[in-house]
């Protein structure tokens, strides 16, 4: 066992005394020791009860003969975070998660490693760590929070407060009506209720084999939940056992399948920056062109919440990720061999699931819409490419051309929005808010949360070198690289350029002679960087564009 290094033997007394000072015994020093890796706070609605989560997963480890050891990782809440200068730190906040539990796994010689995460940066952060590492490794989430009701029954999530704020500020809402919903739309712990960025990580941590059926769909506060965490603590000595890695599960075949649900469903934008990343620790590449070939591929089968009406409540009493697979693996065609921590391959894991609620779960033949959720724009405004959930685009705005709203920062175009200065037909720009310019590539729901709340996102589109939520609908267009801090030709851009965008075409562009941008590069400058000291000042020399996942480079 790799924990002998730090047990076995006359020279590890010293080593073995400090485990008895914990309170272990002989006979627990001498399993297996299965890291527990615990993002667990008090400041993530998805996090809050995931010591639960841990206790179940400790009884599994005990029960299956092995001997839990429980560390601690940090996490951001997006929501929470969005907006202000927190923000910054939430993208940045996945190395230093996946660092963290490398030093920890390896300065303790673990023999495994069970994975609790729920939000956003975590759920990858975690993964790279698992891919980093390989050691046998499995992954249990916190679950998603139940949908809230609005006074009407119809179902209500955070975007529903976000965009209640919009609407309050062009007089088509009450404050009562925003206090309404704002006091109904969370009403349980788990990561919130819609296919955003926690949601979507914890749905393709499914389909790529690295966590049990039901770990991206079961609900927080499900029982069902519990024992799953339970069956993920025996099932990690199984992989001990059987010598079951994450480099056997984690490959070009499983990101495929991980990139196929995701067209399916609908998922985050986030997942472009993710997946790559979680790749490139795997030995793997995946670039934006395999994004669009896999979309034109898979047709789009899940209208879930911030696109449609359900949530992932809704797509658990579908059939989960399972029945997705399943659809896609006797229709299309999927790499069902792939092997995933159940110990055994996707064709066996699928067999016995079923589309039990097809108005979530469309078939291949009645999707809703014939591509898949996400689209890559390549152009002269984002040469390396810019990422769109196309699903969660109205028809109207699939195609749209119009005069260019430049904002050099994330504050300065949500007081615009709120204040009623942005016309039909703009075309927002929100610059300086890429990986290094931001620093941090900071999400940017309030603004087109507001657009949408306003009633303009059927007729305005914002496009930036940062990212949006998960929970964004409309056309918002992000991850436009390379980013204005490294002078691509988003920081050329001039008030009322015109700027066209195709999305079925998968262009965008920039309606300026090439000559005209020439001269404006000449006397580009660039930026003073927004953060000097710290670790974000360390983030933005390192880190690399979000085309390629937002990675540091090495």
């Amino acid at each position: 066992m790799k924990s002998d290094d730090a047990k076995k033997g006359l020279e590890r007394a010293p080593h073995r005394a400090l485990f008895k000072a914990m309170g272990y015994t002989e006979s627990e020093i001498e399993r297996p020791l299965v890291g527990i890796a615990n993002a667990a706070n008090g400041i993530i609605p998805g996090h809050i009860h995931l010591n639960s989560i841990v206790d179940a997963v400790k009884s599994g480890v005990y029960m299956a003969g092995g001997t839990p050891v429980e560390f601690g990782v940090i996490g951001v809440c997006d929501g929470i975070a969005m907006n202000h200068e927190g923000m910054k730190y939430s993208l940045a906040s996945r190395e230093l998660i996946a660092d963290s539990i490398e030093i920890m796994a390896t300065a303790h010689a673990f023999d495994a490693i069970v994975f609790v995460p729920n939000c956003d940066k975590i759920v990858p952060g975690m993964l790279m760590a698992a891919a980093r590492l390989n050691l046998p490794s499995i992954f249990i989430s916190g679950g998603p929070m139940l949908a809230g009701k609005n006074r009407d029954g119809k179902k209500i999530d955070l975007i529903s407060v976000f965009e209640a704020v919009g609407a309050v500020r062009s007089g088509k809402m009450t404050p009562d009506d925003l206090k309404y919903i704002e006091d109904e739309a969370c009403p349980t712990c788990g990561s919130c209720a819609g296919m955003f960025t926690a949601n979507s990580m914890n749905c393709l941590t499914e389909a790529i084999g690295m966590g049990l059926p039901g770990n991206g769909t079961i609900p927080a506060v499900m029982a069902k939940r519990i024992r799953l965490a339970k069956q993920a603590g025996m099932q990690i000595m199984h992989l001990i056992e059987n010598n079951i890695l994450p480099c056997h599960i984690l490959t070009q075949e499983s990101f495929e399948n991980a990139l196929a649900v995701d067209m399916a469903l609908g998922c985050s934008t986030n997942t472009v920056l993710h997946l790559p990343a979680i790749a490139h620790e795997a030995g793997i590449t995946i670039d934006l062109n395999m994004i669009n070939t896999v979309s034109q591929k898979i047709p789009h089968l899940c209208s879930l919440s911030p696109g449609g009406k359900d949530h992932i409540e809704d797509l658990d009493q579908a059939g989960g990720i399972q029945a997705v697979l399943k659809e896609l693996k006797d229709t299309i065609g999927i790499h069902h061999e792939c092997m995933t921590v159940t110990g055994k391959p996707v064709s066996e894991n699928v067999s016995k699931a079923c589309i039990t609620r097809p108005e979530v779960i469309r078939s291949v033949s009645n999707p809703y819409h014939q591509q898949g959720g996400l689209a890559v724009l390549f152009g002269n405004l984002a040469p390396d490419g810019c990422v769109v959930k196309q699903s969660a685009v109205c028809e109207k705005m699939l195609s749209h051309e119009g005069p260019a709203r430049i904002f050099d920062c994330e504050e300065s175009v949500t007081e615009a929005i709120m204040n009623g200065r942005i016309q039909k037909g703009d075309v927002v720009v929100v610059r300086n808010e890429g990986p290094k310019g931001g620093p941090g590539m900071r999400e940017m729901l309030t603004p087109t949360s507001a657009i949408a709340g306003m009633g303009l996102d059927a007729d305005v589109a914002l496009i930036t070198d940062g990212r949006f939520s998960g929970g964004t609908r409309g056309a918002a267009i992000g991850h436009v690289s390379p980013e204005a801090a490294d002078g691509g030709p988003i920081a050329l851009v001039k008030e009322g350029d015109i700027i066209s965008i195709d999305i079925p075409k998968k262009t965008i562009t920039l309606k300026v002679l090439d000559e005209e941008l020439a001269l404006r590069k000449q006397a580009w400058q660039k930026p003073e960087p927004k953060i000097k000291t710290g670790y974000m000042a360390r983030y933005a020399r390192n880190v690399s564009s979000a085309n390629l996942g937002a990675i540091f480079k090495v």
